[in-house]
């Protein structure tokens, strides 16, 4: 009695506070809502049933033939205009900053008489990091991420989640891992912060530390480029595009399964736990908001990202510089730690330079290509190409980089181990710290930044061992 005398005293409230006709609407709008319903579900005089076009397209897009098709078409897509798009906006900011800015600065510094090694360190280095992660960086972001909004407010997103619920399940990890996993894809630090949206803290780390798995847009270049480049060379010119594209979706579906692999052996042990449930209400589907996605995609992730990228890839670009032009005997930094890492570059199928530049471009994959072809041109300093020791640059063609990563003693199993190695390697230092953030824990940031490596050093191991067992 208390209770209900307690309940009738709030709604004298609120009727109260919000007008004498608060009953009249509150009743109106359940009527409202029971005939919605009524409409769905009640027959027609005729026996059929109403029309109902959620239903009608749910019936597709979350049954078991047709569900997993359309989402992988989504999928590819969505990558498909990501990357295609980005490259004209990437060309334009790459002649603006690279193009236009760099010579400039250069020329700047020359006029005002800044010591060379100054220049080379703000110039060459710290300005010619954040330059090429602005450039290559920010078009793909900012196309992915509004689409990959656009399809969230549409309520496909959802249906995603439906679809692979039941795999992740399996993999003892929860179905809300897809949407996280799927945003990985456009970046990975913020599809770490896409895992908030599970509410399980064991289900929730294991999203956070198998999220690297999926192909984030930095990694895209390299896996273009090397694709192209060695995968497919190995056809006719008129099947090269075909092939390589193939082995770039191959790598990103590769990933997906390792995702579901590390769920499984993460829930199997370290985190085993029991599995929870929750019920997933599919929401009405109904047109984006257009501008507010464009709004709250490109402020609330791409910029926060981007700035992130940037504050890591500045003191990166410095080390470049310095690690290429300072010396120790006859030799630099760089080209003594090269000739140190060959060794076990060679193990792995890969070599010293390859390493280095990982190690180098841990705060951010955009500058990975970039070094890599800046630290061939200086061990092999015949080829004449760049703008000199430290300086990080691309060739317009794909032509001229296959020449001097050809000279660079290359081969088809480097480009296939460095595929590999792309995708299983340590996180970028705006994902580790986005991990730590999102953890406050060293040890799980340690484990998430850790796992992919030595995984990814045993397959690419395992790969060169067999390779040359094979070839002979």
């Amino acid at each position: 009695m208390e209770k209900n005398k307690e309940i009738l005293s709030l709604a004298n409230k609120l009727q109260w506070d919000v007008g004498e006709d608060f009953h009249d609407k509150l009743v109106e709008g359940i009527y409202s809502d029971a005939s919605k319903i009524a409409q769905k579900a009640v027959l027609k005089e005729d026996g059929k049933q109403h029309f109902d076009i959620d239903a009608a397209i749910d019936k597709v897009v979350t049954s078991r033939v047709w569900g997993f098709p359309i989402m992988l078409f989504l999928l590819a897509a969505v990558l498909w205009v990501t990357i295609t798009g980005a490259n004209y906006p990437s060309v334009v900011l790459d002649n603006l900053l690279i193009g236009m800015g760099y010579p400039f600065l250069k020329g700047l510094a020359a006029a005002i008489g800044l010591p060379w090694w100054l220049s080379g360190v703000l110039i060459d280095g710290v300005y010619l990091a954040m330059a090429w992660v602005i450039a290559v960086m920010l078009p793909p972001m900012a196309i992915f991420f509004p689409l990959f909004t656009l399809l969230e407010d549409f309520g496909y997103l959802p249906r995603v989640a439906f679809n692979l619920d039941r795999i992740f399940s399996k993999a003892g990890a929860h179905g809300k891992q897809a949407l996280t996993m799927s945003m990985g894809f456009g970046c990975n630090a913020a599809g770490i912060v896409a895992t908030r949206i599970i509410d399980s803290p064991r289900e929730r780390l294991i999203a956070i530390i198998t999220n690297n798995f999926s192909l984030c847009n930095g990694r895209w270049p390299t896996q273009i480029l090397i694709g192209t480049i060695f995968i497919g060379a190995l056809v006719p010119s008129y099947l090269s595009g075909l092939v390589s594209a193939a082995s770039v979706v191959g790598i990103a579906v590769l990933g997906i399964i390792f995702t579901f692999i590390f769920s499984w052996l993460l829930s199997s042990t370290v985190l085993r736990g029991k599995l929870s449930t929750f019920t997933l209400e599919l929401p009405p589907y109904r047109p984006p908001r257009f501008w507010r996605t464009i709004y709250t995609s490109l402020i609330d992730r791409t910029l926060i990202v981007l700035w992130r990228a940037i504050v890591f890839a500045a003191p990166a670009g410095a080390v470049i510089w310095l690690v290429a032009n300072i010396h120790i005997g006859d030799s630099s930094i760089a080209a003594n730690l090269i000739q140190y890492l060959d060794g076990f570059g060679f193990l792995i199928g890969l070599n010293g330079v390859i390493l280095l530049a990982y190690i180098l471009a841990i705060p951010a994959n955009e500058i990975v290509i970039p070094t890599i072809l800046m630290l061939t041109a200086m061990v092999y300093g015949g080829i004449g190409a760049g703008a000199g020791d430290g300086v990080i640059f691309e060739f317009d063609s794909e032509m001229a980089t296959a020449d001097l990563l050809h000279a660079g003693g290359w081969t088809l199993l480097t480009g296939l181990n460095l595929m590999i190695f792309s995708l299983l390697h340590n996180p970028c230092s705006t994902t580790i710290y986005t991990i730590y953030k999102e953890t406050k824990s060293v040890k799980w940031t340690t484990v998430a930044s850790l796992l992919p490596l030595i995984f990814g050093l045993m397959v690419t191991f395992v790969i060169a061992q067999l390779w040359r067992i094979v070839m002979g």
